[in-house]
């Protein structure tokens, strides 16, 4: 599984703050089996974050984003990521927030997306090294049968025989 992480700050970009976020998420990448093949750091621009993630999801099948998911008005990050995605993910976000609310309270805030790009999925995480490593935790254990899904050699139908719930989750089917 290639993956490429974002890090999506101006102060960072510019060298004026060090970017925790984004190392921290590329090591949890590889300690669950991950090739990380790239890590960028970009302004909070619209058009540059959609252009970087056109890219990499050329390259990678996972696209991780840290950093613009939240209120300020240079945080555009779930824009970038809205415009380049085919279809969104609704409840990793939900997942991601529910999660990120154990935590702290402002959590709701974030108005981080995910979605699909063609082959990759994008995700985008928060800025901050907590939140970001709360976020990506609550939907890590989905990724690999989100990726298998989109890469199309596996099922839905696939996963439900071999979790073996079949009766559990159609009682009406014969046993």
């Amino acid at each position: 599984m290639r993956a490429a992480v974002i890090t999506v700050s101006d102060s960072c970009f510019r060298g004026q703050r060090v970017d925790v976020s984004g190392p921290l998420v590329a090591d949890l990448l590889r300690a669950n089996a991950f090739h990380v093949i790239s890590h960028l750091v970009v302004p909070d621009e619209q058009a540059e974050i959609e252009h970087v993630l056109r890219q990499q999801c050329e390259v990678a099948n996972l696209v991780i984003t840290t950093g613009g998911t939240g209120v300020a008005l240079r945080d555009v990050t779930p824009e970038a990521t809205r415009v380049v995605c085919d279809r969104l993910l609704d409840g990793f976000a939900e997942l991601m927030r529910a999660e990120g609310r154990k935590q702290t309270k402002f959590a709701s805030l974030s108005r981080a997306l995910s979605g699909t790009r063609g082959r990759s999925l994008i995700v985008n995480l928060p800025g901050s090294p907590r939140g970001a490593e709360t976020s990506l935790g609550a939907v890590l254990p989905l990724i690999p049968h989100a990726l298998t899904l989109l890469e199309g050699t596996a099922t839905h139908h696939d996963e439900h025989l071999v979790s073996g719930s079949d009766l559990e989750q159609n009682p009406s089917s014969p046993s």
